[in-house]
């Protein structure tokens, strides 16, 4: 499969992501688009490392997993502690961490 199919398909998910971001009020679903937007970064990344024939595309795909996973154990116990105060996962509703 040609390369530049990958780079197509990396650029659809990330544009899907960003819609999600902009358009959606809901946390978590503003979260799974951002999580969409580091794997579409991530496909570009493999793409361009096989592209070149080394692997710095594969080793900075692996640690963005990394912070993904720590962003998602952070972000989610945020989330949980909005939803515990008021009851709702709205993003408008984040001003509830502030003292």
């Amino acid at each position: 499969m040609n390369p530049d199919n990958y780079l197509y398909l990396a650029a659809l998910i990330f544009t899907i992501g960003a819609a999600g971001v902009m358009l959606r009020r809901n946390a978590i679903v503003v979260f799974m688009s951002v999580e969409l937007m580091l794997n579409a970064a991530n496909l570009a990344f493999v793409t361009f490392a096989r592209m070149h024939g080394n692997l710095d595309g594969q080793v900075i795909a692996f640690f963005t997993m990394v912070v993904a996973a720590t962003e998602v154990v952070v972000g989610l116990g945020i989330i949980m502690t909005i939803f515990r105060t008021r009851r709702s996962a709205s993003v408008d509703d984040a001003d509830v961490l502030k003292f």
